[in-house]
């Protein structure tokens, strides 16, 4: 993948990824890397530090984290945002072991250079949403449409007949 983007200071929140170079439609920008972890080890390392609503660590699968805290790329800086430009695209192995699955980043439509990488990510917590659970995971996108927190709605259980 030609290198289309860079890392520097972003009004969203700290850090952003930038374009560099006009991005299409469609066009993959860049692997999501770091360290494979289980759930597990990954609970263990980090379970106990207090939530701070900053997170370098990426559900892969259901066996694995992607923790960009250890040997992450330039992509563990893009930003959430509620009117993404980007998208995670998660992409299973040809071989069925799932430590060989991989997410990339892609454009949901044109990006000019210049212009800020942003994707949902699509934060899911066990626990309720509590008011300051939403100040924690707080959304700073800008967007007209921002709903102001980095949580998605939960999804309601169906009864079953």
């Amino acid at each position: 993948m030609p290198r289309k983007i860079e890392a520097r200071r972003s009004a969203i929140h700290g850090n952003g990824v930038f374009a560099t170079a006009a991005i299409a439609k469609g066009e993959r920008i860049v692997r999501y890397r770091g360290k494979l972890r289980t759930h597990d080890e990954a609970d263990r390392i980090y379970g106990e530090v207090p939530e701070t609503g900053h997170t370098f660590l990426f559900t892969l699968n259901d066996k694995y984290v992607i923790d960009a805290n250890v040997d992450g790329n330039v992509a563990r800086w893009i930003n959430h945002s509620c009117e993404p430009n980007c998208e995670a695209v998660y992409e299973e192995s040809d071989t069925g072991k799932k430590r060989h699955d991989r997410i990339y980043i892609e454009a949901l439509r044109d990006i000019a250079p210049g212009e800020e990488l942003t994707y949902n990510y699509g934060i899911v917590l066990d626990e309720p949403h509590t008011a300051r659970a939403k100040k924690l995971w707080a959304c700073h996108c800008g967007s007209p449409r921002c709903t102001g927190t980095m949580l998605q709605p939960k999804r309601r259980s169906r009864a079953r007949a």
